[in-house]
């Protein structure tokens, strides 16, 4: 089975989640610029800034859909990179996924969600 992880960061964070991603072998993603506001609401902006942007505030969202057994060292790695102990941080959720079509080729399922030197190739390589 294939989960989508949606991650929810703080901008500053990208860079070092990227980072930690790469280095156990998370390739593939999609990254977005979004704006949203949580349970700390505000606080860390001016207001000027929240004058214009009302309590919407800059996040990064990541997407990214791996096989089952990958989840939790993702989710380790996300977690540990994004973490600064204050409120804000970020939230992350985890969905089931169905299936897998890469349109390019037509493959399906963990050959459609393969790439060089990722985790998966990694781990058979015996270097994960």
């Amino acid at each position: 089975m294939f989960k989508k992880i949606e991650a929810i960061i703080r901008e500053q964070a990208l860079g070092e989640v990227r980072e930690a991603l790469a280095a156990i072998g998370i390739v593939g993603m999609n990254v977005f610029e979004i704006r949203g506001r949580g349970r700390h609401g505000d606080e860390e902006h001016s207001q000027i800034y929240a004058f214009r942007h009302g309590d919407m505030l800059p996040k990064i969202q990541l997407n990214i859909i791996l096989s089952e057994h990958n989840l939790e060292p993702t989710i380790e790695a996300i977690t540990r990179a994004a973490r600064t102990g204050t409120e804000g941080d970020g939230i992350i959720f985890i969905y089931p996924v169905e299936d897998i079509v890469r349109v390019r080729t037509g493959e399906r399922g963990s050959n459609a969600l393969s790439y060089p030197d990722d985790i998966d190739a990694r781990r058979a390589a015996g270097r994960a």
